[in-house]
């Protein structure tokens, strides 16, 4: 029944499931900011149109409407006589800064209206057909055919543009080119602050499940309350989230569960094993079995230790109990107690702490920094049986403390650093007769770090030595 209760545990939805939900939610949300963008884009071509329309019909409402040339050619036409025009169709032309004239039938002139100088007061047939397609000494002109001849009304220059099927003002013409530049410019300014506000907002909505991801990626638990097109996603991450958690408290609980059961045999074990080195009915090879048998179980105890704490580290269910203590006062605290419990002849330590961080106060776990700096001397000392000095270096450099640990040994090679860097809890011990692992300690001491926001560094050569160095930021 346990066993089937612990199988349910660890059952998790299908990935195609929880892809399919994500496919189908961030499709429907792209595809509402793009429907969005859609209409915003349609609305902005309509109000385009609009404005065109509305400047096109007000600019040539001036060409074609009552002040157009075509009306005051009607108006004087209809005003006019053989001798003279009437006096309010000549204050209106004055008023529009228009001058006229009314050619006869055989090019002179019945009259004239402010006839500019330089302009002919007589015209040969040849020069009528001329002047009819537009122009009189630069002046645009209009005409207007009679019974007795051509009335014909010159406005300023540069004020009209005469093609062969119709007339344009050139001030509308100059204004058009202006009038549609500012106009693009005033949409490429309107999409691309829709563009701008649309992406604020999708990077706000997504945020945080993209830290929900990173936070799952990192096997840290979330809790994500999110409402709209994205809610679905959000809940299947909780999901995802809640059975993950399940899986690590499992995981860690049945650690802890195997390391209780180990410890009790494994006491029994070690405590025969202290008899039998004193035993005086057993010859001196079987006390020195029962001093292998001690030893290695002290190293399976301390394996199971690890093993737990790296456990709770990890799936973080070990409290950190921080406070700030001085960094230096805690190195040689340590490095003490090792003196004076006893340290080989084969084992040497320097320490050496800069002035700068002689007075450093670091926030930290004592018991747990104290434990990662003795795994690394511990891991100096196991694979270099033969020996070898051990340096303990405290700095300070820039914004960050730097604490080595370092070793004169043997070293590994450069191939064996890169496993151990990619993977070290798997990393052999370069003493092949040794069964050792150098890394679950190294693990453990990584674990540590991690929890103080640090992070680790290692160096090493053959016969050149191996050196670690944790980094922590300084404030």
């Amino acid at each position: 029944m346990k066993e089937k209760r612990f199988q349910l545990l660890i059952l998790t939805p299908p990935k195609r499931t929880w892809g399919i939900i994500m496919r189908k939610s961030f499709g429907k949300y792209i595809s509402g900011y793009i429907i969005s963008f859609i209409v915003f884009t349609a609305i902005l071509a309509l109000i385009n149109i609009f404005l065109f329309g509305w400047t096109f019909y007000n600019t040539f409402s001036q060409d074609y409407g009552e002040g157009s040339p075509q009306n005051m050619l009607d108006e004087i036409t209809a005003a006019s006589t053989a001798t003279s025009p009437a006096g309010p169709a000549v204050e209106k032309l004055r008023d529009k800064n228009i001058w006229a004239m009314y050619v006869n039938q055989d090019g002179g002139l019945f009259w004239s209206v402010d006839l500019p100088y330089g302009v002919p007061s007589h015209y040969t047939l040849q020069d009528v057909a001329v002047f009819a397609k537009g122009y009189i000494s630069d002046y645009p002109v209009f005409i207007r055919s009679t019974e007795n001849g051509l009335i014909v009304l010159g406005y300023p220059p540069n004020s009209y543009t005469k093609l062969l099927s119709n007339y344009y003002s050139i001030s509308t013409i100059k204004k058009l080119p202006a009038f549609t530049i500012i106009v693009l410019v005033i949409d490429f300014l309107l999409l691309f602050f829709a563009y701008y506000l649309s992406k604020q907002k999708i990077i706000k909505n997504t945020e945080p499940i993209t830290n929900a991801i990173d936070a799952l990626s990192d096997g840290k638990p979330i809790s994500l309350s999110i409402r709209g097109e994205l809610s679905e996603v959000a809940e299947s991450l909780n999901k995802a989230s809640g059975i993950i958690n399940k899986q690590n408290e499992a995981r860690a609980n049945w650690i802890s569960g195997v390391s209780h059961d180990i410890r009790t045999p494994l006491s029994i074990i070690m405590g025969y094993a202290d008899k039998l080195t004193s035993a005086s009915f057993l010859d001196s090879s079987a006390r020195e079995d029962a001093e292998v048998i001690k030893w290695q179980s002290i190293k399976i105890r301390d394996l199971v230790q690890d093993l737990n704490l790296v456990s709770q580290l990890e799936y973080e269910m070990q409290p950190l109990n921080k406070k700030k203590i001085r960094f230096s006062k805690l190195i040689r605290a340590y490095v003490a107690d090792l003196l004076n419990i006893g340290l080989s002849d084969l084992y040497s330590i320097e320490v050496e702490i800069s002035p700068q961080a002689e007075t450093i106060i670091f926030e930290c776990d004592e018991r747990l920094m104290t434990r990662a700096v003795s795994n690394l001397i511990q891991n100096s000392m196991n694979h270099n049986p033969q020996g070898c000095k051990i340096y303990l270096t405290l700095d300070v450099y820039e914004q960050s403390i730097l604490l080595a640990v370092a070793d004169n040994g043997i070293g590994i090679s450069s191939e064996k650093l890169l496993e151990l860097q990619s993977r070290p809890h798997y990393m052999k011990s370069v003493d092949e007769r040794l069964d050792l692992r150098h890394g679950l300690g190294l693990l453990l001491v990584q674990k540590i770090i991690e929890s103080h926001n640090g992070s680790l560094q290692i160096e090493s050569e053959i016969k050149s030595g191996y050196r670690t160095t944790l980094i922590f930021p300084s404030s």
